[in-house]
């Protein structure tokens, strides 16, 4: 089994604990209205094909390094490939390496709760409480991510929830009460919430796959408006 890989990074900071080296996978089912990864949505323009054996050496040159820290598989969405990752963080675990997957959590099944054995930590993206809101964003149903939350919660995974904060899309004060009030109730599970200010860094790649980016005219958020959100995540206890 070979996995599609869009590319990796040796020394990732942002996606989980310490150092890690992070793999985005190809292939997504949302489409987010303000991706900055558009190029992952296919699974055709994979640039590397690699079994899990064939990733894991690319991980132990730098092993020293990610010592404190470990891998992560983002994407796209990379339980799409979860025969792949299941191979791939079998051998992390065998070497003591920490495993974190970053996630939409819309796909739930037998393979990927298998996965989620043999993960440590999970990065998951609930990007709006509003059911209808939440189709507007990424064209799929809320619902399965919410699911998803809750078997995390039934097995005990720990979880850093991660919100992109959009001006018009996801700043609404009372869209963000909702979605605090919802989330809080799985506090035992959650370590983390992060607030993703929205950003145009993405633009140029829906540009060069011909691709309509609908945010042109969107601003990032101000420090005003993303310290109105973490107060109102605050308000119910919430790790920001």
């Amino acid at each position: 089994m070979k996995g599609r890989i869009h590319s990796f990074e040796s020394f990732g900071t942002k996606d989980g604990p310490g150092i890690r080296f992070v793999f985005f996978l190809q292939g997504c089912p949302l489409r987010c209205l303000y991706c900055h990864n558009p190029d992952t949505w296919s699974m055709k323009n994979t640039t590397h094909e690699l079994t899990a054996e064939e990733a894991f050496s690319e991980v132990q040159k730098v092993k020293n390094f990610i010592r404190t820290g470990g891998i992560t598989v983002s994407g796209g969405e990379p339980l799409l490939q979860p025969e792949f990752v299941l191979e791939l963080f079998k051998l992390s675990k065998q070497e003591g390496i920490h495993t974190t997957v970053d996630t939409s959590g819309f796909i739930l099944n037998d393979k990927v709760k298998s996965v989620l054995e043999f993960t440590d930590l999970v990065l998951l993206d609930i990007k709006h409480i509003n059911p209808n809101t939440y189709k507007e964003l990424t064209a799929k149903p809320l619902e399965p991510t919410l699911d998803f939350l809750n078997y995390l919660s039934s097995i005990n995974k720990p979880v850093w929830l991660r919100y992109v904060l959009v001006p018009r899309f996801t700043n609404d004060e009372e869209d963000l009460d909702n979605w605090a009030k919802y989330v809080s109730q799985y506090s035992t599970i959650i370590e983390r919430v992060d607030i993703l200010p929205f950003h145009q860094m993405g633009i140029h790649k829906w540009e060069e796959i011909g691709e309509d980016y609908k945010l042109k005219e969107v601003k990032p958020p101000t420090r005003e408006e993303i310290e109105i959100a973490e107060n109102i995540f605050k308000k119910y206890n919430l790790p920001v």
